[in-house]
């Protein structure tokens, strides 16, 4: 072979290879998530962590979410984290059936308390208690006790302690977490009122709640209430479950009782639903007025079975992002997972854009 045409096919090659690598990261549009305004804040929405937390195989996923948080949290002005609750599979187990679970109870209140940890000092966190975090899995009557203010006590993160107003009794009689209100005032100027109430929340928690709405220190405050059984995949408040439970509310009576009534509860979170590798059973969303004849945004988000069912990741690093415009009203809501984003072999993926995962929400 001449020379000539060794080196006509060397060049040949070489603008092949060229070709194919520009194709290759031109084909690539993947971008790390960034505010749309630079005068926005966000608030970033955990779903429920159960099946991160109950095999230890998973706890790192949960670790790259939380750490994802961490080092986002000057880029993307994250200013708040919430949980829809869910927070381990089982309070009290000590013999875990290792196909369905390798972590005991305690190992599993352990995990979580841990991963939020990385948040302690850094960012206020509120969670819900979810239907797992209590010692009901069995379905049979019991008191609804759980671990949860064991493992999140209010001293646990000074950031929540700055914003912490109000707590009520749990089933114990003793103030916990599980029913707590948080006060915060936006860069923008607005202020808020978060409310965290437990799973199926008795009456007495409804009143309590209604009793601080109420009062007119927060009448003009955009209240969100953080709820774990609210709204169904179908979009429709939740009726009834199948707990034996004596004095429990779910999504509907939730509404009647609390929201509805109320003249500014703006926000409405919550978790609990998910069917194995199904994204749209996993989610909700539906918008009602309240007593007011204001709109009240109600969101359900889940990932909980996706990833390979309730046996597999754990929920593949789902989470949602909500930015919150500086015009005061404008909520762009997205869903990402910084476990896809990753790598570039699953940057494609780290991103969920259909119309249900990617949507504004407007506040009144």
């Amino acid at each position: 072979m001449t020379t000539l045409i060794k080196n006509s096919l060397l060049l040949l090659c070489l603008v092949y290879f060229t070709t194919a690598a520009k194709g290759q990261s031109t084909s690539n549009h993947f971008q790390q998530p960034t505010l749309s305004d630079q005068k926005s804040w966000s608030m970033v929405l955990l779903p429920d962590i159960q099946n991160y937390v109950k095999f230890q195989r998973n706890q790192p996923i949960l670790d790259i979410m939380m750490n994802w948080i961490v080092e986002h949290q000057e880029k993307m002005n994250i200013k708040i984290v919430l949980c829809t609750g869910d927070l381990v599979e089982h309070d009290d187990i000590i013999n875990p059936d290792r196909l369905k679970m390798d972590q005991t109870g305690k190992q599993q209140w352990e995990a979580a308390a841990k991963a939020f940890a990385k948040l302690d000092g850094k960012l206020p966190y509120i969670t819900a208690t979810g239907n797992h975090d209590y010692n009901i899995f069995s379905y049979t009557h019991k008191p609804k006790t759980t671990h949860f203010p064991l493992y999140f006590p209010s001293d646990k993160n000074s950031k929540n302690l700055e914003l912490l107003r109000d707590v009520t009794e749990n089933i114990y009689g003793d103030p916990s977490l599980e029913n707590a209100s948080y006060e915060w005032r936006s860069p923008h100027g607005q202020n808020f009122l978060f409310l965290s109430i437990e799973f199926a929340p008795r009456d007495t928690v409804l009143g309590w709640a209604r009793s601080v709405i109420n009062r007119p220190a927060y009448s003009n405050h955009q209240v969100v209430l953080l709820t774990h059984s609210y709204l169904n995949y179908k979009n429709e408040h939740i009726e009834k479950e199948k707990y034996d439970l004596d004095d429990a509310n779910y999504g509907k009576s939730i509404w009647k009782k609390l929201v509805q009534p109320s003249k500014n509860i703006a926000l409405v979170f919550s978790g609990h639903i998910g069917a194995a590798n199904d994204i749209k059973k996993h989610i909700g969303f539906r918008i009602d007025n309240n007593s007011a004849n204001k709109k009240v945004n109600q969101m359900t988000f889940n990932a909980q079975a996706l990833g390979g069912g309730h046996r597999g990741s754990g929920g593949d690093g789902w989470l949602r992002i909500l930015e919150f415009l500086p015009d005061g009203k404008t909520i762009k809501v997205k869903t990402f997972s910084p476990l896809f984003a990753l790598s570039t072999t699953t940057q494609d993926m780290a991103w969920r854009k259909e119309s249900f995962d990617e949507f504004d929400i407007q506040l009144e």
